[in-house]
């Protein structure tokens, strides 16, 4: 089937709410999202996404206008909501207990301890106003409900607004919350589980059980994440009823994407048949692929979201430039043995040739 063929046996409501030409969108990643990897995405006619965890707002205009020069075509900007239980500051002691813990690791890979910060995370309120001031033409939300008000502003302003589910309970919440579609993203997707109205080990639902469920709960248009890696998938998930399908590990491993030659090895290999659930790495549950470092700190006691994921976030990327996989978070999903084709336009075709199936 050629790309042509299936833009026009895959426009539905998803493409025309987000203005797209299939109905395929890229997941967005914290930390190893790339403008390149969005924009070929959104020029293949897909809805590319670019995850803005940890960034301040002049990083947030910056990258809007990087990606604004790099494609024509509409992307999302995904934020993460606070949920309320994020440890905002530590006493000295117990930052010095906790980075001694990973103190290790800093001498692996050559670099001194770091001092604590004023802050773990910009203000979530400075990342809103400025990704609403920089005008994309989706703005996705995890780990809850966007204030009302935000969602208002950004009708306003003609963005389109994602929220992203676990449960059915939590799709339902976002409806009424007044979003314009929904993620349903199964345990089986890859990185950080975004569950906010019960805890992520009680939210646990396979895609293809979840996503039928949501369809028939929910009267917004329906994403479905987590699993999804070739036609099949695609083919499967457009079949339960979801309007689009959400991809992350596929792309993740082509070489548009920010993730070092040695990581997107990773994903291409037999390592990737094993991915676990851990919040090792960054204090909250997150899927990847194990290693030594997810080994060694599951039995140690290590700092809360988000002190633990900005303490690791020192020392992986120095890891992940030197190659080292053993020290970095390997962010898989379940299907990422499915994985056959290192280019973004390959992959968006793969998945597209599900449209025969339908």
């Amino acid at each position: 089937m050629t790309l042509e063929n299936s833009t026009s046996a895959s426009s539905n409501r998803i493409t025309k709410l987000f203005g797209t030409d299939v109905p395929v969108v890229l997941g967005p990643f914290g930390g190893v999202s790339s403008v390149e990897l969005t924009a070929a995405v959104s020029d293949g006619g897909g809805l590319g996404s670019y995850g803005l965890y940890g960034y301040g707002a002049d990083a947030i205009r910056n990258t809007t206008a990087e990606l604004k020069k790099a494609t024509a075509k509409p992307f999302a900007l995904n934020l993460w909501i606070p949920t309320g239980d994020e440890t905002t500051s530590l006493p000295q002691s117990d930052f010095d207990q906790y980075i001694e813990t990973l103190k290790p690791y800093f001498d692996e890979v050559d670099l001194p301890l770091p001092l604590m910060p004023d802050r773990y995370l910009p203000d979530y309120d400075e990342q809103v106003e400025a990704t609403l001031e920089a005008g994309p033409a989706v703005v996705s939300f995890v780990f809850g409900v966007p204030a009302p008000e935000l969602v208002e502003e950004a009708h306003r302003r003609g963005i389109v607004v994602v929220g992203t589910a676990t449960t059915v309970a939590e799709a339902v919440a976002l409806e009424a919350g007044g979003v314009d579609a929904v993620v349903a993203s199964g345990m089986e997707s890859g990185g950080h589980r975004v569950s906010f109205l019960k805890s992520a080990e009680e939210s646990l639902i396979g895609t293809f059980a979840l996503v039928p469920q949501v369809v028939d709960a929910a009267g917004i248009p329906v994403i479905a994440a987590g699993g999804i890696a070739d036609r099949r998938g695609y083919a499967a998930a457009r079949a339960l009823g979801a309007d689009a399908v959400q991809v992350g590990s596929a792309f993740l491993a082509t070489r548009e994407s920010a993730a070092v030659p040695a990581y997107r090895a990773i994903l291409h290999s037999p390592a990737a048949r094993e991915t676990v659930l851990t919040r090792a790495l960054s204090g909250r549950l997150a899927r990847g692929i194990p290693n030594r470092i997810i080994a060694e700190l599951s039995e140690r006691n290590t700092a809360p979201f988000p002190v633990q994921n900005w303490l690791t976030g020192r020392f992986r990327p120095q890891a992940a430039a030197q190659g080292n996989t053993e020290l970095m978070s390997l962010w898989a999903g379940q299907a990422t043995p499915l994985i056959r084709h290192d280019s973004a336009a390959v992959v968006l075709a793969e998945l597209l040739a599900g449209s025969t199936a339908l």
